[in-house]
């Protein structure tokens, strides 16, 4: 196993040849061997143990049995305790949820302080087959089929290509001592079930189940590597963006088959989870509108308007008559200038004599009005906007540059005429947006 070891570290994780990661053990055999065999590798390592607290004295006689066997090794040793059971109430999540959510997150804590880039960890093919089993019998799309990433920008998993028989041999041939952790018997956990009344059922099935099934999830990653191109290629066709905002067309959606099919891979990565309503929405009412955790997608006449949920700014900001810049909540620059010389939807020069300080930055509300340069007459900002064909993203984002209760400037869309520089004007000020 040794010699499989050190071929596949150098065919496959050549980046951890000279350069030192962390390898997270918890006393158990598959994380004793890979440290084992990381050591007669000549790897550069550090070990990280976890201890939460959940078995009394068993647990902390785990980490002592880690510290010991960094002792051996000769490698430096990181460890913490977690308040697991506090954890657990206060953020209402299960056990093994809130166990990978208090290492990741402390692993990635000493990896910054030790300018450390690669977390090691001991999955290994059985993990793979558990996984892919609880992923199935949750639902999945061909994302859970493809199981435990081998590596990722910060993570490395050499094992994954090792059984746990194998590694078990290893560790008796080896005569490694290691610790058994007695939940890992427990069939109340779904993890544990599987690994002890469904997979050996699926062993029986075939000598060789396990080999067959990592190379169909080989097959599967690879078609799944394939949908990801031409899912691409339809988000490149499909999708529009524009300042922050990424505008799809529904009528293109549509013609899509299988529709259901297109919309689980084009909007999974948005966190979207509520498949029946994302499908309504293709056709619902103008502002209609499906939220996930990190995203909304809003219903604009003909277009879908996906945008990333950000807190909405609605303050108002005021700005005296010496102020000559600001960057909050918009980067504009004010200036006194002598002539009117360029225009554009992003410069306003305005007769400084009109203007009441301080003005003010706010965002339009109904009933708001104001009188459109080169027209006669009022016009309300709603109707300008629909005018302009602005879709409620847009309209949220809009400031308007007022002066008392007298809107100046639809900033960056249209100057309001009662503003505006005229032949005996004395003072002419200058308001540039920045975008």
């Amino acid at each position: 196993m040794l010699a499989k070891f050190k071929k596949h570290i150098k065919r496959k994780f050549p980046e951890l040849v000279g350069k030192p990661f962390l390898l997270a053990c918890s006393g158990g055999v598959d994380s004793i061997v890979l440290a084992h065999l990381c050591h007669h590798t000549e790897l550069d390592f550090a070990i990280g143990h976890c201890n939460f607290q959940l078995r009394g004295e068993e647990s902390d006689i785990d980490e002592i049995f880690v510290k010991d066997l960094a002792f051996e090794l000769s490698k430096s040793f990181f460890s913490t305790r977690f308040e697991t059971m506090d954890y657990i109430a206060k953020n209402k999540v299960s056990v093994q949820l809130a166990a990978r959510e208090l290492r990741y997150q402390w692993f990635a804590e000493v990896m910054q302080e030790n300018h450390i880039e690669i977390l090691m960890t001991a999955h290994q093919a059985d993990d793979n087959l558990e996984t892919f089993m609880i992923n199935l019998s949750r639902g999945t799309g061909i994302d859970g089929l493809t199981g435990i990433p081998e590596k990722t920008d910060t993570v490395a998993r050499p094992l994954l290509p090792f059984t746990r028989s194998q590694i078990l041999e290893y560790a008796k041939v080896e005569n490694l001592a290691w610790r058994e952790d007695n939940s890992n018997s427990d069939t109340k956990y779904l993890r544990n079930k599987i690994r002890h009344e469904i997979v050996p059922k699926l062993k029986e099935l075939h000598p060789t189940f396990l080999e067959n099934f990592k190379n169909t999830q080989q097959y599967i990653t690879g078609t799944s590597k394939l949908a990801v191109l031409y899912i691409d290629q339809i988000r490149k066709t499909v999708f529009q963006r524009e300042d922050g905002i990424i505008r799809i067309s529904v009528a293109s959606v549509l013609k899509l088959e299988p529709l259901d099919a297109h919309l689980f891979a084009l909007f999974k990565g948005y966190g979207f989870t509520e498949w029946n309503d994302v499908k309504s929405l293709l056709t619902a009412m103008s502002g209609k509108e499906v939220r996930s955790k990190t995203h909304r997608m809003v219903k604009d006449r003909d277009f879908l308007l996906l945008a990333e949920i950000k807190e909405e700014n609605t303050k108002d900001y005021y700005i005296s008559n010496d102020v000559g810049e600001i960057h909050t909540p918009i980067h504009l620059r004010i200036s006194q200038v002598l002539h009117v010389k360029e225009t554009s939807k992003n410069v306003l020069y305005v007769a400084k004599e009109t203007l009441k300080y301080p003005l003010t930055l706010r965002k339009w509300q109904k009933g708001d009005y104001f009188y459109p340069l080169g027209m006669k007459g009022k016009k309300k900002v709603s109707k300008f906007f629909k005018d302009e064909k602005m879709d409620s993203i847009s309209k949220e984002k809009q400031w308007l540059l007022c002066s008392g209760d007298a809107i100046v400037w639809v900033v960056g869309k249209r100057a309001d005429e009662r503003f505006k520089v005229v032949d005996n004007t004395c003072e002419i000020v200058k308001f540039e947006l920045n975008t």
